[in-house]
C-alpha cells in the first residue's frame, strides 16, 4: 500500500502500489535515497530491465514508498535491504519537499512527493537482480558530468533533484570523514 497525498503533502488515503502507477497516477508519497561509503563515493544503480517503469536507466542508489504508518527511516532501511542487500545508517533528509511528475516511454505516469535522503553504507552490497541490473560507485562530480552529458540515460527524478543534492552530499561525506 502507498500513501496518497494532496497538493500540500497531507495524507488523504491509501492505495495498492500495483494499482497506483498507471496512465493517470494519483499523487503519492515516495522517497529517493543516495548512499555514500566510507571512502566518500556515491552509489548509483541501473534499474533492472524487468522493472515496470524506467527499466534499464541509471538512478540514485534506491527508491521506494513508505507504507502507511511507516517512518521514512524504517522504509529506507527496508528498501535498502531488499534492493541492495545493504545495511545503512546515518540517514538524513537532504531535500524534504522534492516532488516530480514524469511519464516513461510505456506511458506510465509518476506523480510523487518524494523527499530525497542520504545514507551511509554500513555493509557490503548484494544487489537483488529483480531490482538492480548494475551498481557503480562514483563521485558527485563524475555523476554531475554524466547527467550533463546524457540526461536521457538517467531517471527523471535524479536529473531533477541532483543539482540541489551536490552540497548536502559533500557535507554528509565530510561529516563521515570521507575524502571528497
Amino acid at each position: 500500500m502507498v500513501v496518497l497525498v494532496d497538493r500540500t503533502g497531507d495524507p488523504i488515503g491509501v492505495q495498492d502500489k500495483a494499482e497506483v502507477h498507471g496512465l493517470s497516477t494519483p499523487r503519492h508519497l515516495a522517497f529517493s535515497c543516495h548512499v555514500v561509503d566510507a571512502d566518500g563515493r556515491l552509489l548509483v544503480t541501473r534499474r533492472a530491465l524487468g522493472k515496470r517503469t524506467w527499466p534499464g536507466v541509471w538512478t540514485n542508489s534506491f527508491c521506494g514508498h513508505p507504507a502507511p504508518g511507516e517512518t521514512f527511516e524504517d522504509a529506507i532501511r527496508r528498501r535498502s535491504a531488499f534492493e541492495l542487500g545493504l545495511v545503512v545508517d546515518r540517514i538524513g533528509c537532504a531535500i524534504p519537499d522534492f516532488a516530480y511528475h514524469a511519464r516513461d516511454a510505456s506511458g506510465i505516469e509518476e506523480n510523487e512527493l518524494c523527499p530525497v535522503f542520504i545514507a551511509q553504507a554500513a555493509s557490503t552490497l548484494t544487489p537483488n537482480p529483480d531490482e538492480v541490473a548494475e551498481t557503480q560507485w562514483t563521485t558527485p562530480a563524475e555523476l554531475a558530468a554524466a547527467i550533463g552529458a546524457a540526461p536521457w540515460a538517467f531517471s527523471p527524478w535524479l536529473v531533477d533533484h541532483f543539482p540541489a543534492l551536490v552540497d548536502p552530499i559533500a557535507v554528509h561525506i565530510a561529516e563521515a570523514g570521507g575524502d571528497d
